[in-house]
């Protein structure tokens, strides 16, 4: 089987790849697993020092690595040069902080000495999406080679040009050789990489499908797995919110990455008091964006990554409209070449339709009208998803209080849910498990070892 490089905004092939064989595939493990031998014993100064010179390499190429996620999956290339630069931030980030992080921690017990270590585990596999092609892989890579593990990536195979160039950056970076290779596999191979011995755990963004596959694998294997799946994310604005400023931050949240982000806010919850007039402003928000080729630097959205995905879209759309909701805006693929759907809403959004209760992953907003802030948290945790979820009200002590109340890993008051080094990323419920940045992320990947001395 070719991995396929395949140009959304036209549909046109750009490159195709072969896919490695078994055989290579676990001369590459082998690889790998014995550069972690050397590896595992370096300093978190000479760890660091690599990983900032691949902060250096993803700023002075930051130009060529958003080309190519344009030309590959459709983003925006002003988008693109911004995800390069999150990537550059996150390698700084646990280059500076990382040494502190995983410091011993002193213990007390019946020894005359006892304390907390972390270790590294060895070999990880990444098995990544094409959405946020390197800040997905990225936001795994840096704190787990500053703890010392190697890394594996299997890329999305649709994004095979990203992926090489991933893997090139910590070339150019000085890495020593095999720390971090990319595996050119489909995902038939999966399950039998995630088998080797040669690999001590895994991670994986994706969909809930993939997510269930992986976790059974591993489970089976006895191998730690940390998932970051879908979400359905709640965007409560309540009746006292400042409408203007929450419709178009709604509809930058829903409409980031061409609507393909799994912490986009999708379900709109809206206070029945200013529902006519938000959505009058949320209409107007979407309906301005910009839609078009993403290598010019004036569009906002670009097309849909892959023409199924599309599809699979524009059929949870028409299903929703038939079951009675309204459609505001958009509704249909745009007549030109390439995968391009509209920024498109959805009103009055009832439970029964896949607007309510599927997620939607492109640029359709599902508006919800409730009566009150007690049926915006039901409504808001009336979902098998936990991602994430933000809260609008000019009292931000009231949002705190209802924060608390969402069913996710993350709530923002008054602010786009979004991700950050600094802070710990991950759902619950369908959304996964485990934790993705800060120290809670460094911390996924390491042997908490208990250290007793008479």
């Amino acid at each position: 089987m070719a991995l396929e490089s395949i140009n959304p905004a036209t549909g046109e092939l750009l490159e195709k790849f072969d896919e490695w064989s078994p055989g290579k595939t676990q001369e590459t493990l082998a690889a790998v697993d014995l550069a972690w031998r050397d590896w595992r014993r370096t300093s978190f100064a000479e760890r660091a020092a690599n990983l900032r010179r691949a902060a250096q390499v993803l700023r002075q190429n930051k130009d060529e690595y958003a080309r190519i996620m344009a030309l590959e999956m459709g983003k925006p290339i002003t988008s693109g040069r911004a995800e390069v630069d999150k990537c550059a931030w996150v390698c700084d980030y646990y280059a500076e902080n990382a040494a502190a992080m995983l410091a011993d921690e002193p213990a007390q017990s019946d020894g005359s000495r006892s304390y907390v270590a972390f270790r590294p585990l060895g070999m990880i596999l990444a098995v990544m999406p094409w959405n946020f092609p390197f800040w997905q892989v990225f936001r795994f890579a840096a704190p787990a080679l500053m703890a010392g593990n190697t890394g594996v990536l299997k890329h999305s195979s649709n994004v095979p040009r990203c992926a090489l160039a991933i893997e090139d950056v910590f070339r150019q970076a000085g890495f020593p050789e095999n720390v971090f290779r990319t595996l050119m596999i489909g995902a038939n191979q999966v399950e039998t990489v995630i088998e080797n011995e040669l690999i001590k755990a895994v991670t994986l963004t994706g969909s809930e499908a993939a997510g269930r596959k992986v976790a059974a694998k591993a489970g089976e294997m006895l191998k730690k797995v940390v998932l970051e799946l879908g979400g359905s994310d709640p965007f409560i604005v309540l009746a006292d919110a400042d409408v203007e400023d929450s419709a178009e931050t709604a509809a930058k949240s829903r409409c980031i990455n061409s609507g393909q982000s799994c912490i986009a806010a999708k379900r709109f919850i809206i206070e029945a008091e200013i529902y006519d007039r938000w959505l009058e402003k949320f209409k107007d928000a979407m309906a301005a964006l910009v839609v078009g080729d993403p290598l010019n630097e004036q569009t906002q959205l670009g097309p849909q990554a892959r023409e199924d995905l599309m599809l699979e879209l524009h059929g949870q759309v028409e299903t929703s409209l038939a079951k009675g909701a309204e459609l505001l805006l958009g509704g249909k693929p745009l007549k030109r070449k390439g995968y391009f759907y509209p920024p498109t809403i959805l009103a009055e959004v009832k439970p029964g339709m896949p607007a309510y209760h599927e997620e939607l992953f492109g640029p359709v907003a599902s508006v919800i009208r409730v009566q009150n802030a007690e049926e915006a948290i039901e409504v808001a945790n009336a979902t098998l998803f936990g991602l994430g979820g933000s809260v609008w009200t000019r009292d931000s002590s009231k949002g705190e209080t209802l924060a608390a109340r969402i069913e996710a890993g993350a709530v923002f008051v008054n602010g786009l849910v979004k991700s950050d080094p600094r802070l710990p990323f991950g759902g619950i419920k369908n959304s996964g498990f485990g934790r993705e940045l800060s120290y809670f992320g460094i911390r996924q990947f390491v042997n908490i070892q208990t250290v007793w001395v008479k």
